[in-house]
């Protein structure tokens, strides 16, 4: 907020004409200007912080992927209660983009989020042999999914996003250390202040 100190304050002033654009027109061009700069820093705030964080989280899949050597990593974002859509992508090649993609709605819902907001990894080699919802299993398939690993984000207002590694051309063992380094990225995601504060 910005303030002003009125150099004239022994003056006696109608503070309601000041106030009133229909007298002081002059008032009404101040505000407005005003109101116009504060909305502009605002807005340039907010997009500073989301290119941080997409910076970040895209800095952060390619890092993954390549560690990895997976052919996708994704994150997928919550923007209401256990609604998202898959936001950003690193790819081994094109012909896997999922970016935008809303997920199972029907598979997904308040009994997986609770296990993922209690801090659940599921880490599968083979989605064919694992005891899946049938809905879950068709979700994968149509995906191209052989192998998933998924750790979840959770920063201090609940469960932000799902970190999730797929091996679309062949089924894929995930060991300790990979497991342990989603977590720690997942965790570094959640703990950045331009995803923590978002």
């Amino acid at each position: 907020m910005l303030k002003f100190m009125d150099f004239h304050q022994n003056t006696p002033k109608p503070p309601d004409d000041r106030a009133n654009p229909q007298i002081n027109p002059q008032a009404n061009s101040q505000i407005n200007h005003q109101d116009y700069h504060h909305s502009v820093k605002r807005i340039a705030d907010r997009l500073a912080k989301i290119i941080e964080r997409d910076t970040l989280v895209a800095q952060s899949i390619t890092r993954l992927r390549n560690y990895l050597q997976v052919d996708r990593v994704v994150l997928y974002y919550f923007y209401s209660q256990w609604r998202g859509q898959v936001t950003l992508e690193s790819l081994s090649t094109e012909e896997f983009s999922i970016l935008g993609s809303t997920g199972a709605d029907d598979c997904f819902n308040a009994e997986y989020a609770e296990l993922y907001l209690a801090g659940r990894v599921r880490a599968m080699a083979n989605i064919e042999v694992e005891p899946l919802h049938p809905c879950h299993q068709e979700f994968l398939r149509g995906m191209q999914v052989k192998a998933n690993l998924v750790v979840p984000v959770l920063t201090n207002k609940g469960l932000w996003g799902l970190l999730v590694a797929h091996h679309c051309r062949s089924t894929h063992f995930w060991t300790k250390d990979e497991i342990i380094l989603m977590q720690e990225i997942a965790k570094t995601l959640a703990e950045a202040p331009s995803i923590c504060q978002s």
